[in-house]
């Protein structure tokens, strides 16, 4: 990447850079350095904002059945960490004795979606949906067994309803849901 090419770039307004053509240069220790130097404001700028991607970026999701609108709520996308606690809560484990380490056997599907889904919903829909007294009474009411939030969840939601969410969270999550857009990047 030429000096130039470089310079032109970050004095262009943001709309301008995205548009320029990109082309792979090769460019000595040095040089990539001073690029680096040059622009290192900007990277670390871009990386603190892009480190809040949990609490700016949501997606309304509403539940339709017939044309009637049930409830709706927002989600937000989860980090790695959150997919992989929620995994790991709803997995069971067995000790290996020739291994000596314990071992993953099962993993509770439903309980795992719906932990995905509870973890994913902003913290404000989560405590009017989920987690409201009303809404268990009335479940229990109806003899369903409604002990936390992701009874809710289970009670509430069709199958399908969840899979639909759970593509849309993790779409939101960075993970591509389309194998071609994958290869393409």
């Amino acid at each position: 990447m030429s000096k130039e090419f470089v310079k032109k770039a970050t004095e262009n307004s943001q709309e301008e850079t995205e548009s320029l053509e990109t082309h792979e240069y090769e460019m000595d220790e040095e040089e990539t350095k001073a690029v680096i130097r040059a622009n290192e404001e900007d990277f670390i700028q871009g990386l603190i904002e892009a480190a809040g991607f949990t609490e700016e970026e949501t997606q309304r999701i509403e539940i339709i059945r017939e044309g009637r609108l049930y409830f709706a709520f927002r989600i937000r996308p989860l980090s790695s960490e959150e997919y992989d606690r929620c995994r790991k809560k709803w997995t069971k484990y067995v000790r290996n004795k020739q291994l000596g380490m314990k071992m993953p056997e099962d993993t509770d599907r439903v309980k795992y979606q719906s932990a995905i889904i509870y973890q994913a919903t902003v913290e404000e829909d989560r405590a009017k949906l989920w987690d409201n007294r009303k809404v268990w009474d009335a479940l229990n009411a109806k003899k369903d067994r409604i002990m936390n939030g992701l009874d809710v969840i289970e009670c509430s939601l069709k199958a399908g309803e969840k899979d639909k969410v759970l593509a849309a969270i993790d779409k939101l999550s960075g993970y591509e849901e389309n194998l071609e857009e994958v290869a393409k990047n």
